[in-house]
């Protein structure tokens, strides 16, 4: 199998992707929903690569060799995000290669269904600016970012203005954030995508900031919004900071193409190895 191959090559145990998706059904079912009708957003269609069922898209992760991935979920509106904590709490508790993951959304209440998560284990959050069209410098979430720096459990936010811009999306409203929590865990979904470059900055100026590959530097990407080939060697500077996401099983091309997208930058097999499993192993380590 193509993937093996790949991590067996550099001498790794497996893979560590910390940008999957796992939530309930009918939650998964409305973003499938959402991708196949993205095409007038972006100019392309999305075809779902692994569309299957829970059971089975998570024997194909194992079948790949991923040790460790998330159930990346996310709420779009206010009440949603402590029932869909519990969901995810359940998942991983009977799916132990699944760090626990936990959300968040700018509410009355929400430091103490964060606290909840944190105490009951979950290793990392998911943040969605873009679905949840909230600013990340909400007044709300203080105290939850407060929490979960003292904590340090890494927050994977999708901030990038990919694949359509949103009110709150760009490298400004999580600039503000992390001036007033510089030692949050920010994971910056997609590379940023397409603010690369302004990413990449404050992923040099905050050293807490790391930025996951999910569809970065694939075919499909590279055709709407490549990335700057004067950047390249910015990833290797950061090369401590980067860890591998894929977006499964919300993707339009095989899982390999993105583990592919990223040896065909030529930064090494060092940088591999720690992309693709050491810096997302250490990141998502029970504390």
């Amino acid at each position: 199998m193509e993937v093996r191959e790949f991590w067996g090559r550099l001498g790794l145990p497996g893979l560590v992707d910390v940008h999957t998706h796992f939530m309930p059904e009918r939650v998964l079912r409305k973003v499938w929903a959402y991708f196949d009708a993205v095409g007038p957003l972006t100019g392309r269609e999305w075809p779902i690569t692994y569309r299957s069922a829970e059971d089975e898209r998570v024997a194909v992760l194992r079948s790949f060799g991923v040790r460790t991935f998330t159930s990346m979920l996310y709420p779009h509106k206010p009440g949603m995000a402590a029932w869909l904590n519990g969901w995810s709490a359940g998942f991983a508790a009977r799916t132990p290669d699944c760090a626990h993951t936990a959300t968040l959304f700018p509410e009355q209440g929400v430091a103490t269904y964060v606290r909840e998560a944190v105490e009951g284990g979950a290793r990392v959050f998911k943040a969605h600016v873009q679905v949840g069209a909230y600013d990340p410098g909400d007044p709300l979430l203080d105290p939850a970012w407060g929490l979960l720096a003292e904590a340090g459990v890494p927050v994977v936010m999708h901030c990038g203005s990919g694949p359509a811009p949103g009110k709150h999306t760009g490298p400004e409203p999580v600039g503000r954030l992390l001036a007033r929590h510089p030692r949050l865990r920010l994971v910056v979904a997609h590379m940023g995508m397409p603010e690369y470059t302004d990413f990449l900055a404050l992923a040099e100026r905050y050293a807490h900031v790391y930025l996951d590959t999910t569809m970065a530097f694939t075919d499909f990407s590279e055709a709407m919004v490549p990335f700057p080939v004067r950047e390249r060697g910015r990833l290797a500077g950061l090369g401590d900071r980067i860890v591998l996401g894929t977006d499964f099983p919300n993707i339009p091309y095989p899982y390999v193409h993105q583990l592919r997208a990223l040896e065909r930058l030529g930064l090494g097999d060092d940088w591999l190895r720690a992309v693709c499993h050491d810096n997302g192993a250490r990141l998502l380590a029970p504390a």
